[in-house]
């Protein structure tokens, strides 16, 4: 078989593996085929059991007759009348004896009875019938002067003609295509109960499964109400989290802000500064837990508000990384590559911020010990700008890459103190990606970590 032939043959395969309304139409014409071999295999073998007794004596008398208008009640049959007889029946007539040897078509093969069987010439009597070959003893006839008649069926008067095996397969067809199209209608809100399901599972509660896809009486309505019951259900979970979060993260600014205030009016002393500067790092790093998180909720809703404006992003970008000094002096080689006469891009300049800080920050913490400093690289096509920012640290096993831009995912690498965050940057960088209608990847650059973000014109 040639690769072509198997390549299509793999295809099909694959599709009907993967597609119900297929295995359906299939089991139906299986089903059409077993039942019409079935039907007339059980029909042949009732008539084979059962002609003896009904068709037979009927058989012999009709056999009786047409020797009789062969031979005109003499003993020796007529060629003329075996002429009459087949010219108005279809059958064949072959007569052997002393003086006559005819056969009115000698280019049709005797029939299996007869066929290569000795003494197939001899004279067989009614009444011997009962005790010989069923068919020999019903259409052999033998004349008082020794000629046998033999008569049968002209199967060349029953040949069906070509064209009905056409007709059988254009019906095969219409019937398969009229299976089709009624399974199809059939499993027809499989394909709305499906896209609901991936809208639900993308976050998506706005648009449940239709209504006509629940109306049905069957099993796929009631499938597409349980569906619409658990994604209300999720959604109302969903959203009773974000109410938590955005109710404790209200809740904890103020005794964060009297803590940061006391700790501030704090004696400065040489015993107690270490102690105070301490403590305002872990304060802070609270009160920046609690900004990500609600601006995270702020992003992840249905109507986020960008406020965009024309941004000079290698600039912004140069602020962000004199920012981060303070906390990682490593900030300092960090090398922002941009063409000279990059536009301004129409951005929210206080989401890039968030997005540029989260990034260089991420950079620092897992490259900041690697032989090259991190970069920021910057590029415009078409009002199209792309944004990618590289470590050159250890990386990320591949099969924990889907799972960084999630919220408060930590791979293990990062799981230490030092390393490692809460697992809200990256998925704050995604969200802002989204917000401006662009894209968020991330790869491993062999070495280190590449994120790549795309925003196009507003």
């Amino acid at each position: 078989m040639s690769p072509a032939r198997i390549s299509a043959w793999k295809r099909a395969k694959h599709r009907v593996a993967h597609s119900i309304k297929l295995r359906m139409v299939l089991l139906f014409l299986l089903l059409a085929a077993a039942m019409t071999f079935v039907f007339f295999t059980g029909a042949q073998r009732a008539f084979s059991m059962g002609w003896r007794e009904a068709a037979r004596p009927l058989l012999m008398d009709y056999v009786d007759q047409l020797t009789r208008e062969c031979t005109a009640g003499g003993p020796t049959p007529s060629v003329e009348r075996a002429r009459a007889i087949i010219g108005r029946l279809p059958l064949t007539v072959t007569i052997t004896g002393p003086q006559i040897n005819w056969s009115s078509h000698p280019d049709q093969p005797p029939p299996d009875w007869l066929r290569d069987k000795p003494g197939a010439g001899t004279s067989w009597r009614r009444d011997d019938a009962d005790s010989g070959p069923d068919w020999q003893g019903i259409l052999q006839r033998t004349t008082a002067d020794g000629h046998v008649l033999t008569f049968g069926i002209n199967g060349q008067a029953f040949e069906r003609k070509p064209r009905m095996i056409g007709v059988a397969l254009a019906a095969l067809l219409v019937l398969t295509l009229l299976a089709w199209m009624y399974v199809r209608h059939l499993l027809k809100p499989l394909d709305a109960i499906g896209e609901g399901a991936r809208r639900f599972g993308k976050g998506d509660f706005s648009q449940p499964i239709p209504e006509r896809c629940i109306h049905g009486p069957d099993e796929l309505g009631e499938l597409a109400t349980t569906i619409n019951t658990m994604g209300q259900d999720i959604h109302q979970m969903l959203e009773a989290k974000r109410a938590l979060l955005l109710a404790i993260s209200h809740e904890l600014r103020s005794p964060l802000t009297r803590a940061r205030l006391n700790a501030e009016l704090l004696p400065e002393t040489a015993d107690v500064n270490p102690q105070r500067d301490a403590l305002m790092r872990d304060l802070q790093e609270m009160a920046s837990l609690i900004s990500d998180l609600l601006e995270s909720e702020r992003l992840a809703g249905n109507h986020t508000a960008l406020q965009r404006a024309p941004t000079d992003l290698p600039a912004l970008a140069r602020q962000v990384i004199d920012e981060l000094r303070t906390r990682h002096p490593a900030a300092a080689k960090v090398a922002v590559h941009a063409p000279g006469d990059m536009p301004a891009a129409s951005v929210d300049a206080s989401r890039v911020r968030l997005l540029l800080r989260n990034l260089v920050d991420n950079a620092l913490r897992h490259g900041a010990d690697a032989a090259q400093p991190p970069s920021v690289t910057l590029s415009s096509d078409a009002g199209t700008v792309t944004l990618e920012v590289r470590d050159h640290g250890p990386g990320v096993p591949e099969e924990q890459l889907a799972h960084l831009a999630q919220a408060f995912y930590r791979p293990d690498s990062a799981r230490t103190r030092a390393a490692g965050g809460v697992g809200l940057g990256l998925y704050l960088c995604r969200l802002v990606a989204q917000a401006h209608g662009g894209s968020f990847a991330v790869r491993n650059a062999q070495p280190g970590l590449a994120v790549t973000v795309t925003l196009p014109p507003a």
